[in-house]
């Protein structure tokens, strides 16, 4: 008798034993999430660092007033009205003066000192005193170069220029010392020579060539400061003494005045005991003079007092700032120093020594400087109806330093962003950028970030670095509140009666499906049926007319923060509605029949049984929700979200804009600071999302931990 064959397997008993075809299939759908997880995450990154690129990086402003010579002009002008002082612009009426006074100090250039040494005593700064060691390594905190200015047109138009100062540049290096200042480097004289082989056409890489002094004739005119007068008469004697015929005037009248001089045309040379400033350099450009440096020496300004003087040897810059402005007697700087009243003997006005000793000694940060020293600004350089305006708003004198200070830095300082770069071009382009900002008056470089605190706190404005994203936060924050009070009740009494009280019939179907079908349909659409019903339909509710509000802030036209807040209910409704029945779903059915069996009723068996347990599922659902409303944007542009609005929100019936309606304004915009801000808002609503998903994500937790005890 032949055995019966084995039955054949069906499909559930190959799935059953076809234990390697179900690993290589988990394994592909594994495989499948895992890629789609990175992908998602790389995206995220990439937004990120887009973002964070976008919203740090340097930024060039254009000042109407530098800072700095802001603080440099209040500081001077403390020093010169300062009481028992002199000032003048030749260093050798200073030098007498502090010779001649035993309570006397003053500050001048090295030669000076030298020239006088055996009346006068140089002090140390910080422990260090002045000479040429001190000078060249830096040690000495008041070493500065000397410079002379002239330019490539002037040599071209006057030969005798070009020689003069082709003989000083190969000369100065071997006679300075002796006049009482420090060579250059090596470096600094080949510098100078390439500059003037460039600027009279000759090849770059050749040495001066030779002069000669006789063949030459003309006039030539050197002005400025007093500090470098020495070195240029020196070297003027010399080359007449080589046989030049024509005349060399040598002015002594301070940097400033010299550089202005020359950069009108009344000069052929200026002398400079500092760097020429931005603001002489566009002067000259104006005249069409391109200014041409070239460092003569290095000084060590000198603090010197009477040789007699036995009690000043060493003074530290804090001791150096009240010495020059606060104090009468000496015995206010050191108890010990005699009662004595101070003789200062400082550089005039127009002096770079002057500016130099400012530069080096005070600080000349704007911010730094105290409420009194800024409202002084503020009141000489604004009208007196600007500054009425200002005190009608909160008087000055109740206004605190840092307010005072913003008030100087947006009327008086007035900066305005000429460009901006992101954060990559500011970390591999910054020599670039740098030369292009030096080319830019009264320009200034500063990394910033666009995402700070007053971002968030500042209204909306037409300038960029006073825009700030409040209205916007608090427009939005308005919105996403009457949002979930109206769509959070709705969607879940909606859901309840879906799943606990409706029959299967086919207007429920129809329902059903309806709902389903909306939580695809565009958010256009809904901006649309937002307008037709809520703007236009109910005006007059929505305006708050209905209600007898009207007038300031309140709009009659249908478009407020209630439309907007109504439209977008209507947008996340159906999301809730199918979350909240998911979640009502999966309560167990035996929860419902062990509440029925002990005699609850149908809503008691859904308020204390069904709810609860569905209320972590249902908070889930509206935590996904309302993410998607925070960040729409075409429906409540359709229903009227204003673009530019400068006052906050105060109601219902408010106008408003909302973060990511002002983000794409933002980022519309031709310029790229708008761009910037755009970037620095996008991060501003994350926060916000996060802070209200973190929050309802708290209030679920709370919920679940309920349940389980």
């Amino acid at each position: 008798m032949s055995a019966d064959p084995l039955p054949q397997p069906d499909g559930r008993d190959r799935f059953v034993h076809n234990l390697p075809g179900r690993h290589r299939a988990s394994t592909i759908w594994r495989g499948l999430f895992l890629a789609a997880t990175l992908v998602g995450i790389i995206a995220l990154i990439v937004l990120l660092l887009n973002i964070i690129n976008s919203a740090f990086g340097y930024v060039s402003l254009q000042n109407d007033v530098d800072p700095e010579a802001l603080v440099l002009a209040v500081n001077e002008e403390l020093m010169l009205n300062a009481p028992n002082t002199e000032s003048s612009e030749d260093d050798t009426v200073l030098a007498e003066g502090v010779a001649g006074d035993p309570n006397a100090i003053g500050f001048f250039g090295y030669a000076y000192y030298q020239q006088n040494q055996d009346r006068l005593k140089a002090l140390s700064v910080g422990g260090v005193a002045p000479s040429i060691e001190t000078a060249e390594d830096g040690t000495y905190p008041l070493a500065r170069p000397l410079y002379i200015y002239t330019s490539a047109d002037v040599m071209q138009e006057k030969p005798q220029v070009a020689a003069f100062l082709n003989f000083y540049l190969s000369s100065i290096n071997a006679k300075i010392q002796d006049i009482g200042y420090f060579p250059v480097s090596e470096q600094v004289v080949l510098d100078n020579t390439t500059a003037w082989l460039a600027a009279n056409g000759l090849g770059t890489n050749n040495p001066l060539p030779p002069v000669d002094p006789a063949a030459l004739e003309g006039n030539i005119v050197a002005s400025g400061s007093s500090t470098v007068y020495p070195v240029t008469q020196r070297m003027a004697d010399d080359f007449q003494a080589a046989g030049f015929s024509g005349s060399i005037a040598v002015g002594n009248v301070g940097s400033s005045t010299g550089l202005a001089a020359f950069c009108n045309g009344a000069a052929d040379i200026a002398n400079s005991s500092r760097p020429i400033n931005r603001t002489e350099i566009e002067a000259c450009r104006e005249n069409g003079r391109e200014p041409i440096g070239f460092r003569v020496g290095a000084d060590a300004l000198s603090i010197v007092a009477n040789r007699a003087n036995t009690f000043l040897n060493d003074f530290g810059l804090e001791q150096l700032r009240q010495v020059f402005t606060t104090a009468a007697n000496w015995s206010e700087i050191d108890p010990a120093y005699p009662d004595a009243p101070i003789a200062r003997f400082i550089p005039g006005a127009d002096s770079g020594t002057l500016d130099f000793f400012v530069e080096g000694v005070f600080d000349l940060n704007l911010a730094s400087l105290p409420k009194e020293t800024l409202v002084e600004i503020l009141r000489n350089n604004i009208s007196a109806g600007l500054l009425r305006r200002f005190e009608s708003e909160q008087p000055i004198a109740e206004r605190s330093q840092e307010e005072i200070y913003a008030l100087v830095q947006e009327r008086v300082v007035s900066p305005q962003i000429v460009d901006t770069w992101t954060l990559l071009q500011s970390l591999t382009q910054r020599e670039a950028i740098e030369a292009r900002v030096a080319e830019i008056p009264n320009g200034t470089l500063e990394m910033r970030s666009w995402l700070t605190l007053g971002f968030a706190g500042r209204p909306q404005s037409d300038d960029p670095q006073l825009a700030g994203v409040r209205t916007a936060i608090l427009g939005s924050v308005w919105t996403i509140a009457i949002t979930v009070l109206f769509a959070f009740p709705i969607g879940v009494a909606a859901a309840i009666y879906l799943e606990e009280y409706a029959r299967d019939s086919w207007i429920n179907r129809a329902i059903q499906t309806n709902i389903n079908n909306l939580a695809g349909v565009p958010s256009i659409i809904y901006g649309m049926l937002g307008l037709a019903i809520f703007v236009r339909a109910l005006e007059s509710i929505t305006s708050g007319a209905a209600f007898g509000v009207g007038g300031g802030e309140t709009t009659l036209n249908g478009r407020t923060i209630l439309s907007a807040g109504l439209t977008l209910a209507l947008l996340v409704l159906p999301v809730i509605i199918i979350s909240a029945q998911e979640a009502i779903r999966a309560v167990p059915r035996s929860l419902r029949q062990a509440s029925f069996g002990l005699g609850a009723t149908k809503w008691q068996t859904v308020w204390s049984h069904v709810l609860p347990n569905a209320l972590p599922g249902i908070l889930t659902g509206t935590i996904l929700a309302i993410s998607r409303a925070i960040g729409e944007t075409a429906p409540l542009v359709v229903v009227g979200a204003s673009t530019f609005i400068t006052f906050d929100p105060s109601g219902p019936f408010s106008k408003f804009t909302t973060l990511p309606a002002q983000i794409y304004q933002w980022s519309f915009r031709a310029q790229d600071e708008y761009r910037r801000l755009a970037a620095a808002a996008i991060v501003v609503l994350l926060i916000l999302l996060l802070t209200l998903n973190a929050a309802a994500i708290l209030l679920r937790n709370r919920f679940s931990t309920r349940r389980l005890t």
